[in-house]
């Protein structure tokens, strides 16, 4: 367990990864500066004071014995797995926590900050369920990516929908009315109770569609609160981000910080 703090609320990190990504096999080993992917990934969550542990849900082998070698923790898990939430949520049944926030292995520039803005409305809001983390499209590109999952936000902070298309509708966009545009970083946070209802839940057709995974929440009626993001979150969907999260490590301040860390 993670020392660093004392809170009444126990909260972990989960990070699933798996080598058959079909846009890029083999990515969580793939070394960026010295470092595996998923090493950085795991570094830096354990930097951030609110967790009480950071553990990797895997059903490969390989990914196992780098985290380990590291000493870090693994839970073995199934290959059966289509979302990465339900990956998460049967390594969360063999531990005790309140609040899980499932981490993604593709964020090398995972900034630990974020997770603390994740878990502050369980706080807040005891009836609260599920958060997940969001934050501004930065460009033209990103809206047309499929890798970027677009997410449309209520006027009551809750999401309405995802999609890896362009949304809003971009005709009717205008100088004197332009909307702003949110990205989804795959980063959420559930109580535990809530995480088995989502695993407990087949999946949906929109969340097979748009293959994402919290359109399941909103395809049964739950409520999913969006939090905004201060810091920017690179993911690794190709081998070009991959070198572009490695120029952007270069210059990162976190980095000096767990890189010699055994």
């Amino acid at each position: 367990m993670n020392k660093k703090r004392k809170q009444e609320t126990v909260v972990v990190g989960i990070i699933p990864a798996r080598m058959a990504s079909s846009r890029f096999p083999g990515k969580p080993l793939k070394s960026i500066l010295g470092l595996s992917m998923i090493e950085h990934v795991r570094r830096r969550a354990l930097l951030c004071g609110i967790l009480d542990d950071v553990l990797v849900a895997t059903c490969d082998r390989e990914i196992a014995e780098e985290v380990t070698r590291f000493g870090g923790k693994v839970v073995m898990t199934s290959d059966q797995h289509e979302s990465c939430v339900d990956r998460v949520a049967e390594a969360a049944k063999g531990i005790s926590a309140e609040v899980i926030i499932n981490l993604q292995g593709d964020m090398p520039l995972l900034h630990p900050n974020i997770l603390e803005r994740l878990v502050a409305p369980f706080q807040q809001e005891k009836e609260l369920k599920f958060t997940d983390m969001m934050g501004p499209i930065e460009n033209a590109e990103e809206i047309n990516n499929y890798n970027v999952v677009k997410v449309i936000v209520g006027l009551s902070g809750n999401s309405l929908y995802y999609s890896r298309e362009p949304i809003p509708s971009l005709k009717k966009e205008s100088s004197e009315h332009s909307m702003p545009r949110y990205k989804q970083f795959g980063i959420n946070a559930f109580r535990r109770e809530s995480l088995m209802i989502f695993s407990d839940l087949p999946r949906t057709p929109l969340e097979k569609v748009e293959s994402v995974d919290m359109l399941r929440l909103l395809e049964n009626g739950f409520i999913v609160r969006m939090v905004s993001s201060p810091y920017p979150v690179v993911g690794v969907d190709t081998p070009q981000d991959l070198k572009r999260a490695e120029e952007m490590l270069k210059q990162d301040s976190l980095f000096c910080k767990y890189k010699e860390n055994k």
